[in-house]
């Protein structure tokens, strides 16, 4: 992954939802499958929501957070 494409992954916030306003790296991983057995939304959101479950999955949230902007 390019390090513009992890920094926008790590700054975007959750846009609808019981989580809406969240850092995606802060959803919890069983709303992430829950996508991913409902299917996840289309567009960018949905590809972005996808990322975040496998970095998850993988336990690699530690790479992500230090690339939230304060």
């Amino acid at each position: 992954m390019q390090k513009e494409h992890l920094i926008k992954l790590a700054n975007t916030k959750m846009p609808f939802g019981k989580y809406q306003g969240h850092f995606l790296v802060d959803l919890p991983e069983p709303y992430l499958v829950w996508f991913r057995q409902n299917g996840f939304p289309k567009g960018t959101i949905g590809s972005m929501l996808e990322e975040m479950l496998e970095i998850k999955i993988n336990g690699l949230e530690h790479l992500i957070r230090p690339l939230i902007r304060k």
